[in-house]
C-alpha cells in the first residue's frame, strides 16, 4: 500500500468531520478573563486548534503581498534546490521545527510552569522553553530543529528568543521556503481572553532573506476534554519514493500545488 505525507496520514486516521474540525475550527467572541497563573502571569496552557481566517494554511509568508518572501539570491537558489532535488521532509517523519509548526494547519497543545513551558505537537514532536530573563544564548549551540529556545515574560508577553537552528534537510513552511545557519527568531506569545492564543514571529536571516519578516497568528481554544493524542509518523511511512521532487508551484490562493492534477509530475 501506498503511503502518504505525514499530514495525510494524520488526517486519515481521523472522521472527515473531526479532521474538519482539527483543521479549520470556528473562532468565537469570548468575555471570558485570560488564566492567570499563581505568580500572575497570563496562563497559555491548552488545547489550540487553528481558525479559518488563517489563509493560506502553511504559508510562513502569509502576511506579506503576494505571499512572497524576500529572498536573497542565495536564498532563491536554496528554494530551487528544495524545489527540485528535495521532497517534503515532515513526509519523511523529519520535525518540522520553528517557525514551520507555527504556519501548520494542525493544534497543538500548551503546559506551562513557573520556569518552563512545554509545546506538543500532533507528529509527538515537543519543544521544551526554559523561562529564565537571565539566561542567554550558547556561543556555539548545538544545532536543532527547534532552535536553542530561551524564554522571558515581557508584561503580559511570553517571548521566545530562538538560535541554532539545523539547515539540513528543513523547510520553515509548506512551501519548500528555506532558511540558513543564520537564523533567528523571536515569537511573542498572549492569551488576549481565555478562549485564544496569538503569535506575533519576527525572522530573521540575512543569508537568505533581504530583510526581517514577521508572521501572526492566532488559534482558539479547544473542547476540555481534546488532547494531543499518539501519532507514529514511521509506523506510517515505509515507503516514500512515490512521493516525487518538490511540492508544486504556489497557486494565485498562496498555497502550493497543482491547479491542474494533469501537470504535476507522475507518481513514482
Amino acid at each position: 500500500m501506498k503511503t502518504m505525507c505525514l499530514v495525510c496520514l494524520f488526517v486519515a486516521s481521523f472522521t472527515p468531520a473531526l479532521a474538519a474540525q482539527e483543521l479549520t475550527a470556528v473562532d468565537v467572541k469570548s468575555n471570558r478573563p485570560t488564566p492567570r497563573t499563581a505568580d500572575g502571569h497570563p496562563d497559555l496552557s491548552g488545547y489550540w486548534k487553528g481558525i479559518r481566517g488563517t489563509t493560506p494554511v502553511g504559508n510562513i509568508g502569509k502576511d506579506l503581498p503576494g505571499f512572497k518572501l524576500p529572498l536573497t539570491p542565495a536564498g532563491e537558489a536554496a528554494l530551487q534546490h528544495n524545489l527540485t532535488t528535495t521532497i517534503d521532509p515532515e513526509s519523511l517523519c523529519i520535525i518540522g521545527g520553528i517557525p514551520r509548526h507555527n504556519a501548520s494547519g494542525l493544534p497543538f497543545e500548551v503546559l506551562q510552569g513557573n520556569k518552563k513551558v512545554v509545546f506538543l505537537y500532533l507528529y509527538n514532536y515537543f519543544r521544551l522553553i526554559p523561562i529564565d530573563a537571565a539566561r542567554k544564548h550558547s556561543a556555539d549551540p548545538d544545532p536543532s530543529f527547534f532552535g536553542e529556545e530561551i524564554g522571558h515574560w515581557e508584561s503580559d508577553t511570553l517571548v521566545v528568543d530562538s538560535v541554532g537552528f539545523k539547515v539540513e534537510k528543513v523547510w520553515i513552511d509548506e512551501n519548500a521556503n528555506p532558511h540558513s545557519d543564520a537564523m533567528h527568531v523571536v515569537e511573542r506569545w498572549t492569551r488576549p481572553d481565555a478562549d485564544h492564543i496569538h503569535v506575533e514571529t519576527l525572522i530573521e536571516d540575512p543569508k537568505f532573506y533581504t530583510t526581517p519578516f514577521t508572521y501572526s497568528r492566532t488559534w482558539v481554544l479547544g473542547q476540555p476534554d481534546e488532547e494531543t493524542k499518539e501519532f507514529s509518523c514511521s509506523e506510517n511511512n515505509a515507503d516514500v519514493g512515490h512521493l516525487g521532487f518538490g511540492p508544486g508551484p504556489i497557486r494565485p490562493d498562496g498555497t502550493r500545488g497543482y491547479v491542474d492534477p494533469a501537470a504535476a509530475p507522475p507518481a513514482k
